[in-house]
């Protein structure tokens, strides 16, 4: 089993998106890239203690490579915004890609390159390349927090729609009974 840990914005919908796909057997709600030894939500939510909101990912790459893990986290937020996803705003929300080896790094800066390079995006991609840090899961609540949360109004408003649309464009990819 493999790791890869990116930052996306909010971890809730992050999340959401990789528990659907086949190879991932977890997936877990952190923080990451900040000073503070062992944050809380509470102390990260102001964006002053360096750390982003992340999913640690474990898979099996003979499922699901980091390369299609990588495609999946460029296709599921908007990583030409600095420090912001939609209306979450500050550092804590930043596009990062914390890489685990040399090849996870290189397969980031050559999928950055590409996209570039296709013009896949209107502006350029803003999105953190840096080696991994210490992982702090974050708090009980957050785990599986749409699984758990369905019926809550950012559930159904924010993570639904997202969900949708990844489950349409990634429908090889996504585990059985999810479809």
């Amino acid at each position: 089993m493999q790791i890869a840990t990116f930052g996306g914005g909010c971890f809730w919908c992050t999340e959401a998106v990789f528990q659907t796909l086949n190879g991932v057997s977890q997936v877990t709600s952190g923080y990451m890239g900040g000073e503070l030894k062992h944050p809380t939500y509470m102390e990260i939510c102001n964006g002053d203690t360096g750390h982003a909101e992340v999913v640690q990912i474990t898979f099996d790459e003979n499922v699901i490579t980091f390369n299609e893990l990588l495609l999946a986290f460029f296709k599921t937020h908007n990583p030409t915004t600095l420090n912001r996803q939609g209306n979450d705003v500050g550092t804590q929300y930043r596009s990062v890609v914390f890489y685990e080896n040399e090849d996870q790094k290189k397969q980031t800066e050559k999928m950055i390159a590409d996209l570039t390079e296709q013009y896949i995006f209107d502006r350029p991609i803003a999105t953190e390349v840096a080696p991994v840090a210490e992982f702090y899961e974050a708090e009980d609540y957050h785990q599986n927090y749409y699984g758990n949360n369905q019926s809550k109004p950012y559930c159904a408003f924010v993570i639904q729609p997202k969900l949708n649309k990844f489950i349409v464009d990634f429908k090889d990819q996504i585990k059985p009974g999810l479809l």
